[in-house]
């Protein structure tokens, strides 16, 4: 159940040069149109175990959120959640919530900062990133930050499973492929988090979204919950 680890091809960046329209990825071919549709009973079972378990995990994560909130504001005094505007399904957009775990202005500082903002357009992460507040770092190991987006899937904008929620501005790098990206729900988890996620470039994350979208399954959706709420365990100690 817990095989979902994608090999991913070297030289990810030439695969996905703007002239290209399908790629071999382990086997299977990649297109910029989707391989297979699920059923509708997938559609509607997913829909359904979305609401039932992120309302679940709302009620019984109300302790944690409050000792979060706490904490955050007793770190910096700062605001306790930060809201990324986030490309949904068919292009709608949204604002995913989360924990806040960078400094007053992150955006400013690195505008301030050309050498570090042209590190972080290049994989739109920063690795020991120095927005990031004492906090923060901790919300980040755990994963704890982003448990807020369980009001995003109860509500329908997300899924629990799914490709990587990604700013509208990221949709570009997707290139021929963005609107294949765009026919599915954002999840909070996917194969970018149970994958090697400190070690992937920006287009083999692209990758792994077009590999979930032609691949998802009961069986997918289930293995990378499965795998991702043992990850969460062995980070938090719990």
């Amino acid at each position: 159940m817990e095989q979902i680890i994608v090999n991913l091809p070297k030289q990810a960046e030439e695969l996905l040069a703007p002239q290209t329209s399908a790629l071999l990825l382990n086997d299977s071919i990649i297109t910029t149109t989707i391989v297979r549709e699920p059923s509708r009973l997938y559609h509607f079972t997913k829909r359904c175990i979305d609401i039932v378990l992120s309302a679940c995990g709302i009620l019984a994560l109300l302790p944690v959120f409050i000792v979060i909130a706490i904490s955050i504001k007793l770190d910096d005094g700062g605001d306790v959640f930060h809201f990324r505007e986030i490309v949904g399904l068919h292009g709608r957009r949204f604002y995913a919530l989360k924990f806040r775990t960078m400094i007053h202005n992150a955006d400013g500082y690195l505008a301030k900062r050309p050498v570090l903002m042209r590190k972080y357009e290049q994989n739109m992460k920063l690795s020991n990133d120095p927005r990031i507040t004492h906090m923060g770092r901790l919300l980040r190991r755990t994963s704890l930050d982003e448990l807020p987006q369980l009001f995003n899937v109860f509500v329908g904008q997300m899924s629990l499973v799914g490709p990587r929620i990604i700013h509208p501005s990221e949709l570009p790098r997707y290139r021929e492929w963005g609107q294949k990206r765009l026919c599915v729900k954002p999840g909070i988890t996917g194969l970018w988090q149970v994958s090697r996620r400190q070690h992937l470039c920006y287009e083999e994350r692209i990758l792994l979204d077009m590999h979930y979208i032609d691949s998802r399954s009961f069986i997918t959706d289930i293995a990378i919950l499965l795998k991702t709420l043992k990850v969460f365990i062995v980070h938090t100690g719990i």
